[in-house]
């Protein structure tokens, strides 16, 4: 007659397909206790899982890293347009008052032209960046 074998907690059921009856079976936790952590396998999940530790922690720090270099470009991406934006705001207010000045002189039958604009701020500053 078969052994029969106490259930602990870490035990499981089992149902077996054809007949529908349950059979116990250890638990994976179980098995393991079983083992104990001197067995080479284990020794050998853990070694291995460490490693996958490792690698995962220093692609999440690559990944950081990275993050960081790309919002220093943007940022510095960013000032150097908003300047440009000043730029061509200035250049824009210079054109529109030249062409009023302009529109002024020809309304009243003057065909002059107005200030130049070299002489306007602006002009110094685009020779600067010339």
């Amino acid at each position: 007659m078969p052994q029969k074998r106490v259930m602990s907690d870490d035990d499981s059921f089992s149902q077996d397909s054809e007949d529908g009856h349950f059979s116990a079976t250890k638990s994976k936790k179980s098995r393991m206790q079983e083992k104990g952590k001197d067995g080479e396998d284990y020794k050998k999940r853990r070694e291995r899982n460490n490693i996958a530790v490792k690698k995962s922690r220093e692609k999440s720090r690559q990944k950081a890293r990275e993050t960081i270099e790309q919002v220093n470009r943007l940022r510095a991406e960013n000032e150097m347009l908003e300047q440009k934006v000043q730029i061509l705001s200035k250049e824009l207010s210079v054109l529109k008052d030249l062409f009023l000045a302009h529109a002024g002189t020809v309304a009243e039958g003057d065909c002059q032209v107005a200030p130049s604009v070299n002489d306007h701020q602006y002009s110094a500053s685009l020779k600067e960046e010339n």
